[in-house]
């Protein structure tokens, strides 16, 4: 028996995820944007002012190409307990969030999702490559390569200089 060689992926484009109603969402639907992917939690200390200013990016941002994917993980003391449908409705009720909010999933670990074992490999953390908390942030260019990587206490603020780089609209 015979293995075909697996394809290593060359960018995020080439990941297909699951939504938070459980559809396929292939990420090269993104081509050409600038994507900011956060791994979230509802009940994390940094919950209200990072869901805050991703919605202040987006909506800054949206029309000029930018595409904020969050992703909940329940791995960070257990502060995203719900199901999909229970966090889809605290983002778009408490935070009015139009980004797309996607399955939940883990971000470390054997079971980490593969578009998270990719991410990882771009850029290094303190830590090593595991994510160390919630909000944990990877900003990709437009050929869907991490350019950088934030950790889970930089404001979505503060990284608008690099957005807007990347946009070209700096």
């Amino acid at each position: 028996m015979s293995s075909q060689p697996q394809k290593y992926p060359e960018s995020v484009y080439d990941f297909t995820v699951k939504d938070a109603k459980g559809n396929d969402v292939s990420l090269s639907f993104y081509k050409g944007k600038v994507v900011l992917i956060v791994n979230v939690a509802s009940k994390c200390g940094m919950t209200n002012s990072n869901y805050t200013e991703l919605n202040d990016l987006y909506r800054k941002y949206k029309d000029q190409g930018l595409e904020v994917l969050a992703f909940p993980c329940n791995q960070f003391g257990d502060e995203e307990p719900g199901n999909n449908e229970e966090i889809a409705d605290f983002v778009c009720t408490r935070f009015k969030s139009e980004f797309p909010i996607f399955d939940k999933i883990e971000v470390n670990g054997e079971d980490a999702s593969p578009l998270y074992k990719f991410l990882k490999t771009g850029k290094w953390g303190i830590f090593g490559d595991d994510i160390q908390w919630n909000f944990g942030k990877f900003l990709v260019n437009k050929h869907g390569q991490v350019v950088d990587r934030y950790y889970p206490t930089t404001s979505p603020l503060s990284i608008e200089y690099d957005i807007k780089k990347l946009l070209g609209t700096s």
